[in-house]
């Protein structure tokens, strides 16, 4: 097969794609070759491999036997002898024998992953960008536990998904955003895309190349039609909220100058507070995350810079918003609840703090909640107000902080825009963030305490599906 019908199948296939595994850019000798993997609607793989400075050597597709099955292997010749780059699996894409030392994997070593729905109408020069929330691994054993599962491996994510909220590319349910082009960045590093550890355990086999990934998937994006954005957004939840507050400004750099750019936090504020015995839990735990995934050196300069040696670690610090977000010169909205459900039941009051199972019925249901319960929690709804104060005064950010117990609502239907979202000021989350970007009017509302807003939608959640509260 000769590198012009690679391109011609290419680009009649590439047009149905419903899920771009990767593509990669990598050398070999004084060659550069660009690697792609493809997913078509029918899953079947379509690859390309071509040329990006000299000329390619020939081509070849050979069948070899691997265990049962018969695997075709491109081989490229360069001068004398061949170099076996990669093989190709019926109906999934593995990447084999690539060692270079900047390849950029998932927690497994599987290539990254990202949907993307195409914007049209005049929406076509419109990029969104939402990074995929699910937590972090702050040590071996938990990012082991992850590595087989779809937050550290492609080969565990379904192909395709459906989008809704911020992502419909229905007007009626997603006004300001639905002709956009809507990427949905798979998160399967488990550092909020922070991590950089060149070398890998032959024990475990984990990769922790998270900072990698991102500025690989934004490049991939960029060479896709992205540098041409007119508009664009990097947005996110929990932990993805978290990645879009962290890397806002890169992204900004990334993008045309001449571009309107902004980002959106959906409950990626995540504060650095005392859980209910005193304890300091959760900055315990992103120490450890940081260390694991070598996260120093990817931490937004703007604050490690400022803080003082000895404060703890300024890279630890610097992974809660409360001590960063200030730096950050790129305009951005934050949609939190104040009463954020993730946070009451992991900062607040996780398991290692509440032995006894004191907190567990109010974990599952706010309306649980004893009135010490709800004392503790209003206290805990000062201090993220705290810690949201010392971003100080900025006429260009975003603020929808609601008192719900609730936990990512800008890819919901229901909370995003609906004849009953919650609202603040009369204003849904979706008209807020849409009226803020196209700068129509500002928006920074904070809700009153808990229980004021009849519109909140309080998660319940089940005991079955959370065993762990």
């Amino acid at each position: 097969m000769s590198v012009g019908s690679l391109v011609s199948l290419f680009q009649s296939s590439a047009q149905n794609c419903s899920v771009f595994v990767f593509e990669h850019l990598f050398r070999v000798g004084v060659f550069i070759f660009k690697f792609a993997i493809y997913k078509t609607a029918a899953m079947e793989s379509i690859f390309f491999l071509g040329e990006q400075c000299p000329e390619l050597g020939s081509i070849h597709i050979l069948p070899k036997l691997a265990g049962s099955e018969s695997l075709p292997f491109f081989l490229v010749q360069l001068g004398k002898g061949e170099k076996t780059l990669f093989a190709y699996r019926p109906c999934r894409a593995s990447v084999l024998r690539i060692k270079f030392p900047n390849f950029e994997v998932c927690l497994d070593g599987s290539p990254p992953a990202y949907h993307w729905d195409k914007g049209f109408g005049a929406g076509m020069n419109n990029w969104l960008v939402h990074i995929e929330g699910g937590g972090w691994c702050n040590n071996i054993t938990t990012c082991l536990s992850r590595k087989n599962t779809r937050l550290g491996s492609s080969k565990q994510m379904a192909k395709e998904i459906a989008f809704s909220g911020i992502m419909s590319k229905y007007r009626m349910f997603n006004p300001d955003f639905y002709n956009w082009n809507r990427i949905k960045v798979r998160y399967c590093d488990g550092s909020s895309f922070t991590g950089d550890v060149v070398a890998v355990n032959p024990a475990t086999n984990l990769h922790f190349r998270g900072a990698r990934v991102w500025l690989a998937v934004i490049e991939d994006l960029l060479s896709k039609g992205m540098k041409s954005a007119k508009n664009a957004i990097l947005s996110g939840c929990s932990a993805g909220g978290l990645t879009s507050i962290l890397h806002c400004d890169s992204f900004r750099a990334l993008l045309p100058i001449g571009a309107k750019v902004k980002c959106l936090s959906d409950a990626g504020y995540f504060i650095n507070t005392k859980d209910v015995s005193g304890a300091q839990h959760i900055e315990a735990f992103f120490s450890e995350m940081v260390a694991t995934h070598g996260s120093s050196k990817h931490l937004p300069s703007s604050c490690t810079s400022k803080l003082r040696a000895g404060f703890v670690s300024a890279s630890i610090m610097c992974f809660f918003p409360q001590y960063m977000a200030q730096q950050i010169r790129t305009p951005i909205f934050l949609v939190n609840a104040a009463y954020d459900s993730w946070q009451i039941k992991n900062i607040l009051a996780p398991g290692v703090s509440d032995p006894h199972g004191y907190w567990h019925s109010c974990k599952l249901n706010i309306k649980n909640c004893s009135p010490s319960q709800i004392t503790a929690m209003q206290a805990f709804r000062r201090q993220f107000l705290k810690a949201l104060s010392a971003l100080g005064p900025s006429s260009s950010r975003g603020l929808f902080i609601e008192s719900c117990f609730a936990h990512c609502q800008t890819e919901t239907q229901e909370t995003w825009f609906s004849s009953d979202s919650p609202l603040l000021s009369r204003t849904t989350i979706a008209r807020a963030v849409g009226n803020w970007f196209y700068d129509r009017s500002p928006f920074q509302k904070i809700d009153c305490p808990y229980p004021c807003n009849p519109t909140c939608h309080n998660r319940v959640f089940d005991t079955k599906e959370h065993p762990d509260l």
